[in-house]
């Protein structure tokens, strides 16, 4: 790689972080390229030859978020064996993730793409990458299911846990208090995996 290349990837590397930092520190409507463009040292205008445009900038940010709460998520899955244990702690991993990162993991889906520009395939596979803690714990649970419906019920059983994250740690009228939260999502997973064993039999 030639300097001028390293130097460009340096700089490119250090708008992402400074990115990361901007939306940690002031949510997704507060990242502004002028701002990122002054921190960085580069004119406002060279932001746009480091990405292609805020889209992209906005999804580099997030694919370093997805990869953190994958870390957060692998660390929690080599407890008690039970599959059943293994989703309660994954649930909770999450709440946790997103209580501790608020405006990195609000942005992830507070960021809207226009209609007609598709996801680049290494964001879809970031974020597809995530179903695999779901899918495997519900596989061990039920193995005559196929993988089409083991894909939904993993989707539906993060969207349960997703919803009950997001109301509780609004900042609102609607905020549960975190350690109540956290007794709210075991007791929702447990509750689901049971009707669904229940049903299976």
């Amino acid at each position: 790689m030639t300097k001028t290349l390293e130097r460009r990837e340096k700089l490119r590397s250090d708008l992402i972080l400074a990115a990361e930092r901007m939306i940690a520190d002031r949510g997704l409507a507060g990242l502004k390229t002028r701002d990122l463009a002054r921190e960085i040292g580069c004119a406002n205008g060279a932001v746009y030859n480091l990405v292609a445009d805020v889209d992209e900038l906005i999804l580099r940010v997030g694919s370093r978020t997805l990869h953190r709460l994958d870390q957060a998520l692998s660390a929690v899955e080599s407890g008690e064996p039970s599959p059943q244990a293994t989703l309660v702690r994954i649930a909770l991993a999450y709440c946790d993730f997103a209580a501790e990162n608020l405006e990195l993991w609000r942005a992830l889906f507070e960021h809207r793409m226009d209609p007609d520009k598709p996801l680049p395939d290494w964001s879809i596979d970031d974020q597809l990458q995530l179903f695999r803690h779901v899918y495997q714990p519900l596989a061990a649970l039920f193995p005559q299911r196929s993988r089409e419906e083991l894909g939904i019920t993993a989707r539906s059983l993060f969207s349960a846990v997703h919803g009950m994250v997001a109301l509780g740690l609004e900042q609102k009228l609607v905020a549960v208090p975190l350690p109540a939260l956290r007794k709210e999502i075991a007791g929702l997973v447990r509750a689901m995996i049971d009707g669904l064993i229940a049903r299976a039999a």
